[in-house]
């Protein structure tokens, strides 16, 4: 009998490679797959519900609680027809000496709500409430969260039942060194979870080392490599030269991913003027990509870097694959950058691309021991120059870089690295 999965994630499921690549294995191999995620109101094109295939099927939760919307329609009506405030408080004096132990409780809870802090909290909570609700009416086989935003909508869905679930939690980052989880708390909160889970895994060896001093055991590692791609590079490509009237001859160098911070973003603009030639591209988008775009701005630099919203992850390697080289200079701004094997790496690998890289310890590894590139301190906005510069002056090392990663890429692909969850799985087949 096949084996149904709950499996949660913290996203609108829009462009989460791993996620999709983890679903749709399980789905191929005997496993019925829910997954259930976040709608997004403002983007009318994500659906509630969506088939993948016949065993893999999309839920998303509704992001915002029906009271909340009711109250920011009922003050935008207001304020839209301009009502005098006199008339208006006259009537809330009548409700309230008409039904003084409802419309007083109302009011004072209405405006702790609608302030900023408070309003977050009741979003995130009815969010997590109607996760928790449709994980458990889903009574699964096997519960599977992705990360520790996660955890606590899949150890609910899983043990607080009679017969209890099996629980896999899933952890993409380092939870506890990360950009914005700075709270001793989140070590607190995991450490709590992690007790009660059933099976974990994490990016690399790396992080699996750091998670066994930390913990005291060591989790699966489930490597984050992307799906092979066609080999038709020149006929299955979007042509980005035409798409940002670049000459035919223009070396685009590549930055793909979100634009946050701690990712090397602004040491790239502060590089550039260095480089020997080149347009540099950014595809994606994100917290700190209009300060990018002004820092750009103000440099005088808008002929020569140029930005493009993020594309669906089926279209991402037919922008790829125009790169002259590719980026992937993340900051040691926490533990989890600095341990990270990042997807784009692979990424930019599958497409036949070059890259200048961080040399941090997994990607360094990677990159050295195929020759795929150049790592380069990240930090340094004159050695990301070196980097960049030795690929534009020597372009034959460049061509044997792309080449190599032919060979490379037959080893750093999802299809060779899928056994590793279905191990996982297949412990409770």
């Amino acid at each position: 009998m096949m084996k149904r999965v709950g499996m949660f994630v913290w996203n609108h499921f829009t462009n989460d490679a791993r996620v999709l690549r983890e679903c749709t294995t399980l789905s191929q191999n005997g496993y019925d797959v829910e997954l259930i995620c976040i709608d997004d109101p403002k983007d009318p094109t994500i659906k509630k519900y969506e088939e993948y295939n016949e065993h893999f099927r999309v839920h998303r939760m509704k992001r915002y609680p029906s009271l909340l919307l009711f109250m920011q329609k009922a003050y935008r009506f207001t304020l839209r027809k301009k009502w005098p405030i006199i008339p208006l408080l006259l009537l809330w004096g009548l409700l309230v000496y008409i039904l003084p132990w409802i419309i007083l409780p109302l009011t004072v809870i209405g405006g702790v709500l609608l302030k900023t802090k408070a309003r977050v909290i009741w979003i995130r909570s009815a969010l997590i409430l109607r996760m928790i609700v449709k994980g458990y009416r889903g009574n699964y086989d096997i519960y599977h969260s992705n990360d520790l935003n996660t955890l606590p909508q899949g150890y609910i869905s899983a043990k607080w039942r009679f017969k209890k679930k099996p629980l896999i939690y899933d952890s993409h980052e380092v939870q506890t060194s990360r950009t914005g989880y700075d709270s001793p708390w989140y070590e607190k909160f995991e450490r709590f979870f992690i007790k009660r889970i059933d099976r974990m895994m994490v990016e690399n060896d790396t992080r699996a080392k750091f998670n066994e001093d930390l913990y005291g055991f060591y989790p699966y590692v489930l490597h984050n490599y992307p799906f092979k791609q066609k080999d038709d590079r020149e006929n299955d490509k979007i042509d980005l030269h035409q798409l940002l009237e670049l000459p035919s001859g223009e070396k685009i160098l590549l930055y793909q991913g979100g634009i946050q911070t701690g990712r090397g973003l602004e040491k790239l603009v502060e590089a550039f003027p260095l480089f020997k030639e080149g347009t540099l591209v950014f595809i994606g988008d994100g917290r700190i990509k209009e300060e990018l775009m002004q820092t750009v701005s103000e440099r005088g630099l808008e002929n020569k870097v140029k930005f493009l919203p993020k594309v669906p992850l089926k279209e991402l390697p037919k922008y790829t694959r125009n790169a002259y080289l590719g980026f992937q200079v993340l900051n040691n701004v926490c533990f989890n950058h600095y341990s990270a094997s990042s997807n784009k790496l692979f990424e930019y690998m599958m497409s036949e691309v070059p890259v200048v890289a961080c040399a941090f310890p997994e990607i360094k590894k990677v990159v050295e021991d195929n020759q795929v590139g150049v790592t380069v301190d990240s930090h340094d906005p004159k050695d990301i120059a070196r980097g960049v510069n030795f690929l534009l002056e020597n372009p034959n090392k460049r061509d044997e870089y792309s080449r190599n990663c032919i060979e490379a890429r037959k080893r750093y692909n999802w299809e060779e690295e899928q056994d590793s969850l279905l191990e996982v799985y297949k412990l409770y087949s």
